[in-house]
């Protein structure tokens, strides 16, 4: 019974500091696979404080690191989680889904024929009209520009070799290149369990 009262109490937080941030939308929980890997590098696998409690409550995950700031209950007080585990591990799917932003991924933000950053669109490199299909292997990045400038043209017609060559990138790939772009910011106890596998400094 408390269990419910706690989570419909949180509401009513009392930090247990002088931080000025009352805002717990600052406080996600980082969510770890049950092998304490990241369910998602990009975008980052993150629960809201609330989803972060309530699976705590149903024993769907455990506590590996919390915040300094707490949840009050009349019978308990429980500190926030900002890293959980699941208890039951997620077998990731081997291939990620064919969207716009995952092209992107896979494609490092950058255009396929400048290396632009900026104004990205995609691009079929055999276009359309000429039979090419919506697929992994016929998208690429494009910025505005190169996009205009190539045209219905193929890029040998038009004479903008392709930096890569488009393919279908498993999900592990994905995850790689995500890891190339940390989110703007960090909470110290998740750094942890973010680079476990990167290479120590000399």
């Amino acid at each position: 019974m408390f269990q419910a009262e706690l989570i419909e109490n949180a509401i009513r937080f009392r930090s247990t500091g002088d931080d000025a941030v009352r805002n717990l939308s600052s406080c996600p929980a980082l969510v770890l696979n049950a092998d304490y890997t990241p369910l998602s590098y990009y975008p980052l696998s993150l629960w809201p404080w609330q989803t972060a409690i309530k699976a705590v409550f149903l024993d769907r995950v455990d506590i590996v690191e919390s915040y300094d700031r707490e949840v009050h209950s009349p019978s308990l007080d429980m500190k926030i989680p900002s890293v959980i585990a699941l208890r039951q591990y997620v077998k990731q799917s081997e291939f990620p889904a064919f969207t716009r932003f995952n092209v992107f991924l896979r494609d490092r933000f950058q255009c396929q024929y400048c290396g632009a950053g900026q104004h990205l669109t995609f691009d079929h490199v055999i276009p359309r009209r000429l039979g090419g299909k919506t697929t992994w292997e016929n998208i690429i990045t494009a910025c505005a520009p190169c996009n205009m400038k190539k045209g219905g043209r193929t890029p040998k017609q038009a004479s903008m070799p392709v930096r890569m060559e488009p393919i279908r990138p498993t999900s592990w790939q994905l995850q790689q290149h995500g890891k190339l772009f940390p989110p703007n910011y960090l909470h110290e106890t998740w750094r942890d369990w973010l680079y476990w596998d990167i290479e120590l400094e000399e």
